[in-house]
């Protein structure tokens, strides 16, 4: 039998605090562990204040740990410059977040190319070709050249989700992807990142609030006051037996 694969992401007593040394010093995360495997699709939940802005932002290298280790895709996060945070960010890793940060004088193709333009200053035909599969894979064949005006918030996260698609990252992180959502509109997005995951592979990190949504997931992580809390696999439902 080979070797079990690396984990994708590994946090080894990743600490974080600001303000360190003053008066108003806060240690926001205290000691988290964590893996996440290639391919994985999980939730992180917890209360407000727990720490999962702080945590996605460390994951997501928007900033530095205060102490710890981070190993992305066998990389040492803490011994990279900030231009080396810069280039792995780009290379590894895809954003959704609650509002869908498109800007509005681009059309939803623009849109999507944007991540590919900010890497490579340019955008070649085959990165619009991709763009442009992506754009069909979720369902806006017909609006890729409307602007987000014209499109209705689901459909604007979807654009979302295919722009931190378009780059082919190892790990999105996706930070209340159906938060600004109606019921509707947030089922729908919530199944079509499982279909993107279930197509390219791509590991996922969902953080949210609705336990119906975390409950969909592979994986929960809880997160109280900084500190892991609970990780457990999620149970499939067992069909009843016909009757």
């Amino acid at each position: 039998m080979g070797e079990p694969s690396q984990p994708l992401v590994t946090l080894r007593g990743a600490r974080k605090v600001y303000n360190a040394g003053l008066p108003s010093e806060a240690e926001v995360l205290h000691g988290i562990d964590l893996d996440i495997a290639r391919g994985e699709f999980a939730a992180l939940i917890g209360p407000s204040g727990s720490g999962k802005s702080t945590l996605l932002n460390l994951l997501g290298l928007l900033e530095r740990p205060t102490s710890g280790t981070y190993v992305l895709a066998g990389e040492a996060v803490q011994d990279l410059d900030d231009d080396g945070l810069t280039r792995m960010r780009r290379a590894t890793l895809g954003f959704v977040f609650q509002f869908h940060h498109l800007l509005p004088a681009f059309t939803a193709l623009e849109n999507v190319t944007l991540p590919a333009l900010a890497r490579d200053g340019r955008v070649t035909h085959a990165m619009r070709e991709r763009a442009r599969e992506l754009l069909a894979a979720v369902g806006l064949t017909a609006a890729m050249d409307r602007k987000p005006s014209q499109l209705s918030g689901g459909m604007q996260q979807r654009v979302a989700i295919a722009r931190a698609l378009v780059l082919e990252p190892a790990l999105v992180l996706a930070d209340e992807p159906t938060g600004n959502l109606d019921t509707a509109s947030s089922n729908e997005v919530f199944e079509l990142l499982r279909r993107m995951h279930a197509q390219v592979g791509t590991s996922f990190l969902v953080v949210t609030h609705d336990p119906r949504m975390a409950a969909r997931c592979d994986r929960i992580v809880e997160l109280i006051d900084g500190r892991v809390a609970s990780d457990v696999p999620v149970k499939a439902s067992t069909p009843e037996p016909a009757a």
